[in-house]
């Protein structure tokens, strides 16, 4: 069981190390593109706030406009009640009174939603600022991170090419040792030669000796003969 468990242990890792280098791979391939889609996408969503913005902005000037217009028919509706008033006319000045409480409440019924809508646009407007920052920070960050990429890219061909060239120092460090290896066998045979030059050496000595010897021995019968004479 430990060892199934220890075997798919390592199929997965192996797996996952393949799925990394080709995610790596897909990532080093579309990476100036994935930086591009990224710039457009802030776009995008800068297209979208300012769409956003746009709406909030139209909203707060349309209640602003009829907060104002009942603001205005207020205060009209007090000038009327105080010329009916001057007039002697009370009756129509209470009416006019009337009419003006009437917009005063409109007034302050819509003070929080103009409010809320007015910081809503003064939000969205900071938003749209910030938003448009940015971007023109990421496209100019873009083209640095693309130079930067390639350049990155380069230099890892350049060390793969250096490494390439060191396993190719390997190959000439066995070639050297081949050569040595030729060598010290060459040695051994002079070696051995040398030794088979000095035992013929050697032969040649005895024999020499031998006739030595039989001259010798020759030499000895002559005086014996002269000798007898």
């Amino acid at each position: 069981m430990g060892f199934f468990t220890n075997f798919f242990g390592r199929a997965s890792r192996v797996a996952k190390g393949q799925a990394n280098r080709a995610m790596d791979g897909i990532e080093d391939a579309t990476f100036e593109g994935t930086v591009k889609q990224t710039v457009r996408d802030m776009k995008a969503e800068l297209n979208r706030v300012v769409r956003s913005s746009a709406e909030a902005m139209s909203n707060h000037n349309r209640l602003e406009a009829e907060y104002n217009r009942f603001a205005r028919q207020s205060d009209e509706w007090k000038e009327r009640a105080t010329k009916a008033l001057q007039a002697g006319n009370e009756d129509l000045a209470k009416k006019a009174l009337a009419k003006k409480a009437e917009c005063d409440k409109q007034v302050d019924a819509m003070q929080t939603s103009v409010d809320s809508a007015r910081a809503a646009s003064s939000q969205l407007k900071k938003q749209v600022t910030r938003l448009k920052q940015q971007i023109e920070e990421a496209e100019r960050n873009a083209s640095t991170l693309i130079a930067r990429k390639n350049a990155a890219r380069a230099q890892k061909k350049v060390s793969q090419a250096l490494a390439g060239a060191a396993e190719s120092d390997n190959a000439f460090a066995a070639l050297d040792s081949f050569e040595e290896s030729v060598s010290r066998e060459e040695a051994t045979a002079k070696a051995y030669e040398s030794m088979s030059i000095d035992d013929d050496a050697d032969l040649e000595k005895e024999f020499a000796s031998l006739d030595t010897t039989s001259v010798d021995s020759d030499l000895e019968a002559l005086k014996r003969e002269l000798a007898a004479k």
